[in-house]
């Protein structure tokens, strides 16, 4: 098995393995350190008979290493830890509780999305750090926190599902893990192919495993949809192509294929969501002709209604120029100025400076694509914006 077959292979068990062991023992904390030793002990250039049932038993002596040297109090807990290990591990797969469990309210945003990364997704702390550009050891603190946390809190490893409430932060965490993959939010490079990738396997598998609900399918159809399209957003130097220069061609029509599928299932099926009016809205860039867009303004419409967001209605007014002119975009946007939750927004800026600059106030729009690249941390966002500006000092 090559090296990189290997690490698909692990990544794709940890998660199962640390969620039996939380499921008998409790004890995240001390199971998920388990299981990285035992991820340490792998045999080099070898592949077990049951890879699975190699790692469990391993890690489960692991666990036991750690409570024989707590205590006498946690005799009870060691008991139960020296339970026999079946050297046949059932196919049963935790990974949607152990995402339930990551997923805990009693943890922000960011340390829910950083221990998905962690337990569920295999990640090490060091990759999850490099990833949103803060130090090892603040990650590392970060990821401590979230576990205490979830243990003060009385989280607890189950069967039964906890309710929409924490399925909707499930998805909102796949969400955001894929957002900062398709367009980082700071740094050197567009992408971050691994956080992006990594957020598809794991929707995946929640998909997998609750096949009928309506919610998982439009999030994943709508990463595949947005993914296909990742080829096409840079040129060879890194530099970012707005989607109306980008070469079709180069779109994974594979990717768009599947998601479109899922989409259209899951429409027929299961009540309107605004994941799925998002996919819907990605499917109608994904045409192979020019982008229809009355119809994405349409979507952008009913996403408004149901799930309303100053970002929505931002996006909203592209849409609402491409149909009526910019000046109709642009009076969509002053309505936005006064919303705190995105003022000062560099996309704010960025958008109204294209509007401005499709309305032939160019000296408006250099102005506001200043003001946008000031206000990114992306570097391929900025030497796009800065391109911009360039290009209209030339025309003034």
């Amino acid at each position: 098995m090559t090296p990189g077959a290997t690490e698909d292979l692990l990544r794709e068990l940890a998660p199962q393995v640390l969620g039996v062991l939380v499921r008998r023992h409790g004890r995240f904390e001390e199971c998920e350190d388990a299981v990285q030793e035992a991820l340490l002990e792998w045999p080099a250039g070898d592949v077990p008979a049951n890879p699975r049932g190699w790692l469990l038993t391993t890690a489960t002596r692991r666990l036991i290493d750690q409570i024989r040297s707590d205590s006498a109090r946690r005799a009870r807990e060691l008991n139960d830890a020296l339970r026999a290990v079946e050297p046949e591990v059932p196919d049963a797969d935790d990974t949607l509780a152990l995402l339930f469990l990551c997923c805990h309210p009693a943890l922000t945003p960011a340390s829910q999305t950083a221990l998905t990364l962690r337990a569920v997704g295999g990640l090490t702390t060091a990759e999850i750090a490099r990833a949103f550009l803060v130090p090892e050891s603040t990650m590392a603190a970060r990821i401590s926190r979230a576990k205490q946390s979830i243990k003060a809190a009385g989280g607890r490893f189950t069967d039964s599902d906890p309710g929409p409430e924490r399925a909707e932060v499930v998805l909102r965490v796949l969400y955001l893990i894929f957002n900062e993959g398709y367009t980082a939010s700071s740094g050197g490079e567009l992408h971050r192919p691994d956080l992006a990738r990594e957020a598809i396997r794991l929707t995946r598998k929640v998909h997998r495993l609750r096949p009928d609900d309506g919610e998982v399918a439009g999030l994943l159809a709508l990463m595949l949809l947005t993914d296909a399209r990742r080829a096409a957003r840079t040129t060879p130097e890194g530099d970012l192509v707005p989607l109306a220069d980008q070469d079709r061609a180069l779109w994974d029509r594979t990717l768009i294929d599947e998601g479109t599928e899922l989409l259209t299932k899951a429409m027929a099926h299961a009540p309107l969501g605004p994941y799925q009016v998002q996919a819907a809205i990605a499917a109608t860039h994904a045409n192979p002709g020019e982008t229809d867009w009355r119809q994405v303004h349409a979507l952008y419409l009913i996403l408004e209604r149901i799930a309303p967001n100053p970002m929505v209605t931002l996006n909203r007014a592209i849409a609402l120029a491409e149909t009526q002119g910019p000046d109709a975009g642009l009076g969509l946007l002053a309505d936005l100025d006064t919303d705190d939750r995105l003022a000062g927004h560099h996309r704010l800026h960025s958008v109204r400076a294209h509007l401005l600059e499709k309305a032939g106030d160019l000296d408006a729009a250099r102005e506001s694509y200043e003001r946008a690249a000031r206000g990114t941390a992306s570097l391929a966002e900025r030497r796009y914006l800065e391109s911009r500006i360039a290009a209209l000092r030339d025309r003034l």
